[in-house]
């Protein structure tokens, strides 16, 4: 069990997403993906962030777990 409590560990999840989400700001989508598939292209952009964003917060918690 994380003995960081479940708000630290709901903060961390979330601070994983956003610093996720800020590192894919440096991507081009427009030019992988085509023309009028916009909502895809927005689905794709937030599993991606979800996705690295849990490889950080788990990447943190084990970092700060004894």
């Amino acid at each position: 069990m994380n003995p960081l409590g479940p708000i630290a560990n709901i903060a961390i999840h979330f601070l994983g997403f956003f610093i996720a989400m800020f590192g894919l700001t440096a991507l081009n989508f427009e030019k992988a993906l085509r023309q009028g598939k916009v909502a895809q292209a927005q689905v794709l952009y937030i599993a991606c962030s979800m996705a690295l964003g849990y490889l950080i917060a788990q990447f943190l918690i084990q970092l700060l777990i004894p």
